[in-house]
């Protein structure tokens, strides 16, 4: 078997793999003499069916799977023997494959496109500049985060009269054309229902002003409007609901209003734990600003990142085979129509000429993301998904049995192994350039974002 390269240019190569007959003779001829013990041949014993009725069915078969498997694994092997950087895969040529007679040939030739990864230089010094926009914390921020917090750790409190927002508790009893308790009545204790999700305005006015033990007496069904909201508040089946049509007693129990919770050291505690040091608004306040400015950060650090992998490909532009990779884009996406790929196919070079430009400074400055720094990133995704729920001091075995599930799913774990390469990738492009620091208003980030 013979295998070369022939360069067409920096980026374009040809490949020939010549397969020759004595490369897959002899395999060929051993499985033919397999296939004549195995077969089944009709008016012949197992075994026993002539050679050459063996080879006149099988043999090209047999040659063909043996050319293709031989064909694979010797082009996949002088690849990384050749350690040829390609993008893509090898592609059958357009322009060089001659045909192929499987009828007569006995020696065949397969010509390969492939397209070549560029050599790259990605030089960076001082006299780089890239913009680091900071976004300043304002009061307003300060305080929509104190209520949002107040809010998540607030509770229902009894109160003596009901007003728009309450929710109230009571007893239900279904009642007869005459207003007595009907026969077989429909009953449900306990029922807790918000008095601003009643549609119909002049029942929903029946309850303002009402308080503990008073009784209101309505049809369920209109008060809703929704068959299936009030079944569920009945406790009775779809089918019941779907033919009630009757006036009903509620018999008020209890009054609740949503009240936000205070301010106070007790709240704080519950935040961030027994051993706080927060012990004032003042304090708060001052804690929660370093909070969003850390959480802000994050943002600035995304888009810097933006910025820097924008910067380095406009500065770096590696050169790539776009014609082959467009034919490989194309037929590697049969499912794809010409218009799709086309409009996609910038944004896809782009794409690649950052992965070349990461692997080059991977592998240049020996980055790499360790386990340990991919469970501690697994913890901190936790206790952001947390502190979402209102959960602002979750247990660090919490935290770490979250970070153990994140990290036993294959395709998590790659995230995030990729999160922290590029992130070191960004770290280490920080050392080098020189940064410009900026500060700017939420609103002016939000609208450079656009």
């Amino acid at each position: 078997m013979k295998i070369t390269k022939e360069n067409i240019d920096n980026l374009n190569a040809v490949v020939k793999v010549l397969i020759e007959k004595p490369d897959y003779e002899k395999t060929v001829q051993e499985t033919l003499k397999e296939y004549r013990q195995k077969a089944s041949i009709p008016g012949f014993r197992p075994g026993k069916a002539p050679i050459n009725l063996i080879k006149r069915r099988f043999e090209k078969s047999i040659m063909l799977e043996e050319i293709n498997k031989l064909l694979s694994q010797n082009l996949t092997a002088y690849m990384m023997d050749e350690k040829l950087q390609i993008l893509g895969e090898p592609m059958p040529s357009q322009e060089h494959q001659k045909p192929i007679d499987w009828e007569q040939d006995e020696s065949f030739e397969f010509v390969f496109d492939i397209g070549l990864s560029p050599q790259l230089e990605v030089p960076l010094d001082e006299n780089d500049k890239l913009n680091f926009f900071t976004i300043q914390v304002s009061d307003d921020m300060v305080d929509q985060q104190i209520d949002m917090i107040c809010s998540q750790m607030g509770e229902n409190k009894e109160t003596d009269a009901v007003n728009e927002k309450s929710l109230v508790r009571g007893n239900f009893i279904e009642l007869n054309e005459q207003g007595d308790e009907a026969e077989n009545q429909i009953k449900a204790d306990g029922v807790l229902l918000a008095v601003d999700l009643i549609k119909k305005e002049e029942i929903k006015k029946e309850f303002l002003g009402k308080k503990k033990e008073d009784v209101i007496v309505f049809n369920p069904v209109d008060a809703y409007q929704d068959r299936h909201e009030v079944g569920h508040l009945l406790k009775i089946s779809h089918e019941q609901a779907d033919e009630l049509n009757s006036m009903f007693q509620f018999s008020i129990l209890e009054i609740l209003d949503f009240v936000k919770a205070e301010l106070s050291e007790e709240l704080y505690k519950k935040i961030y734990g027994e051993e706080t040091d927060i012990k004032t608004e003042k304090d708060f306040r001052n804690k929660l600003k370093e909070e969003i400015a850390q959480s802000l950060l994050q943002s600035s650090e995304r888009r810097f990142a933006y910025d820097t992998r924008e910067a380095l490909v406009n500065k770096v532009n590696p050169e790539l085979p776009e014609n082959f990779l467009k034919r490989w884009v194309t037929q590697s996406n049969q499912n794809m129509t010409p218009e799709e790929i086309e409009k996609d196919f910038d944004g896809f070079l782009n794409d690649l000429r950052w992965q070349l430009i990461k692997n080059y400074l991977i592998k240049e400055n020996n980055l790499k993301a360790e386990e340990e720094e991919a469970f501690e990133l697994a913890k901190q995704i936790a206790h952001t998904q947390y502190s979402q729920y209102g959960i602002y001091n979750a247990p660090e075995d919490q935290l770490e049995s979250f970070a153990k599930m994140i990290m036993e799913k294959p395709e998590e774990k790659e995230r995030l192994f990729n999160k922290i390469l590029e992130d070191k990738i960004v770290d280490f492009v920080k050392g080098k350039v020189t940064l410009e620091n900026k500060e700017i208003t939420r609103e002016e980030f939000e609208e450079m974002a656009k």
